[in-house]
């Protein structure tokens, strides 16, 4: 009766892949390294002892010659640097074809269509940051009623309103029907709603986004699902597969609050597979380049390994890896490409070196609950 948990840190990079120039990386991304460095040191003993130092040059931890741990730098192999690319790898789908990108904002034809489905026309409509852009364009929204449309350096087509102004019933309903109607060319990976509240000048996103994703081809949850082993999904994963072989989801307001959730479901569960993403490190560290934020919410995440130990069974299997990577040192507000972590604790230990492919972490959950 084995149990799997994969944890994913979204955007926790160990170092710039071979090909990051291609995605428009400056040279030398390292999300966890660079984040140590610029900080004078990260606090991660736990972290430290399993054998993340092995990884990639991390100041404050020192590498081991017997990690506590299977540890390994995963080389993702999609065409991508975005969550949904590294997640559907996770789980056997490999992106061939990079999905559609709008950095030069949406054409007149989508704007048009988007309008109608308001009842007026978007605000922006360009690529930004979505904290600057509801500074910049959050009183105008307020007068106005107008959506705020914006994308990024990703395959996404984002929509930002006051929860005082435009309801959230509204607003994902604007979404559900902005993801039907942007078909090819315009069929981005991810419509995503992103309320907020305050006043100008104190805009603060809450927790309740939603993201609209495509829906997955087949891949391990529907494998799973069909067998009767149940995945539970925390944060956003079920967003970002649609739903497509969830038993259940919990959503949560930060990363905190997902670890938790995850002791919760594995004091009941007796076998299947707890996929968590803990999006802290993304939206609200690595895009908004707040170093020390980052370096904070890692060593506060250390503190969980311990009791994640103690909840593993004989034959209970848990991954700490990532998605992309986000260095908040590096010039912008984009993903970086980068290798990931690939931290297997429960069933063996040792250093794999590099492992081409993040469907290796889908592989090992099928190799644990499915044999």
């Amino acid at each position: 009766m084995s149990r799997c948990i994969v944890i994913v840190l979204d955007s926790g990079g160990i170092g710039a892949l071979p090909d990051a120039a291609g995605f428009g990386d400056a040279p030398g991304a390292n999300t966890i390294g660079n984040t140590a460095r610029r900080v004078g040191g990260l606090t991660l003993p736990n972290f430290e002892r399993l054998g993340l130092g092995n990884l990639t040059e991390i100041r404050g931890l020192a590498t081991s010659a017997s990690p506590a741990a299977y540890v390994a730098r995963l080389n993702e192999t999609s065409k991508g640097k975005d969550t949904i690319t590294g997640h559907w790898e996770m789980a056997g789908i490999h992106t061939e074809v990079p999905f559609p990108t709008f950095p030069q904002g949406f054409p007149p034809e989508v704007i048009a269509a988007f309008g109608a489905i308001c009842g007026k026309p978007p605000l922006g409509n360009y690529a930004a940051s979505g904290t600057e852009i509801i500074e910049v364009l959050g009183p105008e929204h307020i007068a106005t009623g107008r959506p705020i449309l914006y994308t990024s350096a990703d395959s996404v087509f984002q929509v930002a309103v006051h929860e005082e102004v435009v309801p959230l019933a509204t607003l994902y309903d604007w979404c559900e029907r902005a993801r039907a109607m942007l078909v090819p060319p315009h069929e981005v990976n991810r419509v995503i709603a992103r309320p907020f509240v305050g006043s100008p000048g104190a805009f603060v996103r809450t927790p309740n986004r939603r993201d609209y994703a495509l829906d997955p081809p087949a891949n391990i949850l529907d494998r799973l699902s069909s067998a009767d082993v149940g995945v539970y999904a925390v944060g956003k994963i079920c967003d970002i597969f649609n739903g497509r072989g969830v038993a259940s989801t919990v959503r949560v307001a930060d990363n905190e609050e997902a670890m938790l959730r995850t002791f919760e479901i594995l004091n009941d569960l007796e076998r299947g597979f707890v996929f968590v993403n803990l999006n802290d490190f993304d939206s609200k560290y690595g895009h908004r380049r707040d170093v020390r934020g980052y370096a904070a919410a890692l060593e506060r995440l250390d503190l969980h390994v311990p009791r994640l130990e103690a909840a593993l069974r004989p034959g209970d299997l848990a991954i700490f890896t990532a998605d992309h990577g986000c260095d908040p040192t590096a010039p912008g507000s984009d993903h970086t490409r980068e290798s990931v972590p690939f931290i297997e604790l429960g069933l063996r230990t040792g250093d794999g070196g590099t492992i081409v492919g993040m469907d290796a972490v889908g592989a090992r959950v099928m190799e644990t609950l499915l044999p």
